[in-house]
């Protein structure tokens, strides 16, 4: 029998589409086929890998501030930990709360408001891996790609830290297709414009990116260059004992070697932009942009993200010279060596809602692979 050690929270009234509001279970797999969020309506599932669920994810709808008559609108955020579950269930906690705080004290969402969002949990994670380094150095060395989308006043924002991944489909009515366009930008050293970066801010650091077993990685040790959390690599205190020697480097640093300052756009949002497909990179090591786009677009939207997952794993099984059914029966744990956890969320967005009074948003939240008993 299949475990789970992670529970989905909804809040609030939620929506009555989709069967449960609260989504669903399916062996590794949990799911939410159908929902109204402000702006549309949204379809989210995440499958499970690790023997610990690390991929974390949220969505809210309605208020995005703690002012009366402040914004409303969707926020969507998917975080995919790294080296243990920590980060990316605090910044589940903490980063709406955040964006709350911030676009209340400057009275509207912006891209500023998101970004202090951001390096205020940073800051907070910081301070608790300080205030437990002693008793659980290893917390140290946990981190979260960090991919955060709001939807507000016929704007989308995209902010992100890491490889996880946003992408709009829009339609090309000339060519009877829709297009996928990649809103965020990703931190990973496979991609050479990181690693032009991390040499300009590091020019006396010959091993600041190595290339290790045909993977390029950040001081031979991570793919990604920006993240929340991983503070062995953001400050030298959490660099040395009682940390495992394994973590540590040879040599003491002045400056983080990682980052959690976000990469942030700004879209406007117009009739032919369709919706916007919010996932970790588990997905994206299977489904190019457009194969994902292309999926949504011809599928009905009831259980999409789930059918998103299934496509992945389908490539994935095929790349093992497996059926698909095989891979199926493989358990959490072993199951990593063929894929990672993978996390969805699709959302629709209504041309029309643009228009609609703040009284008729839809007020949702709802977190899929919230641990049902949380050990920070």
């Amino acid at each position: 029998m299949v475990m789970l050690c992670w529970r989905p929270l909804v809040k609030r009234d939620g929506s009555r589409r989709g069967g449960d509001p609260n989504g669903r279970f399916k062996g590794l797999m949990w799911y939410k086929d159908l929902g109204v969020h402000a702006n549309g309506e949204f379809s989210m599932a995440i499958i499970q890998a690790n023997n610990l669920m690390e991929d974390q994810s949220q969505l809210e709808s309605g208020p995005l501030s703690s002012v009366k008559f402040g914004p409303q609108g969707t926020f969507v955020g998917v975080y995919d930990g790294h080296g243990g579950p920590e980060t990316s269930r605090f910044i589940n906690n903490a980063m709406f709360s955040n964006l709350k705080k911030f676009a209340s004290e400057h009275e509207e969402i912006s891209a500023d408001a998101i970004r202090k969002s951001f390096l205020k949990t940073e800051e907070e994670f910081l301070s608790l891996v300080k205030r437990q380094w002693q008793e659980k150095p290893q917390i140290a060395t946990v981190g979260s790609c960090c991919l955060a989308g709001v939807i507000c006043s016929g704007l989308l924002y995209t902010a992100n830290v890491g490889d996880s991944r946003a992408v709009l489909g829009r339609v090309d009515k000339a060519a009877k297709s829709v297009a996928a366009i990649q809103l965020s930008t990703e931190h990973n050293a496979s991609i050479e414009s990181v690693r032009d970066e991390l040499r300009s801010l590091h020019p006396q650091d010959s091993q600041i990116v190595v290339l290790k077993h045909n993977v390029w990685r950040v001081k031979g040790i991570i793919q990604v260059s920006r993240s929340i959390g991983d503070a062995y690599l953001k400050k030298s205190e959490f660099n040395q004992a009682p940390l495992l020697a394994r973590f540590r480097l040879p040599e003491p640093f002045s400056e983080p070697i990682l980052s959690a300052e976000p990469s942030i756009s700004v879209h406007k949002l117009s009739s032919k932009d369709q919706f916007v497909i919010f996932a970790s990179d588990g997905l994206w090591d299977h489904l190019s942009n457009q194969e994902a786009v292309d999926i949504v677009h011809n599928h009905p939207r009831n259980g999409i993200a789930r059918e998103l997952i299934k496509a992945a794993l389908h490539i994935a099984a095929k790349k093992r010279e497996m059926r698909y059914s095989d891979l199926k029966k493989i358990d959490r744990g072993v199951r990593r060596h063929f894929h990672d956890d993978i996390t969805v969320v699709v959302v629709f967005i209504d041309p029309y809602s643009m228009n609609r009074s703040s009284s008729r948003s839809s007020i949702l939240s709802i977190r899929g692979g919230t641990p049902s008993s949380p050990k920070m």
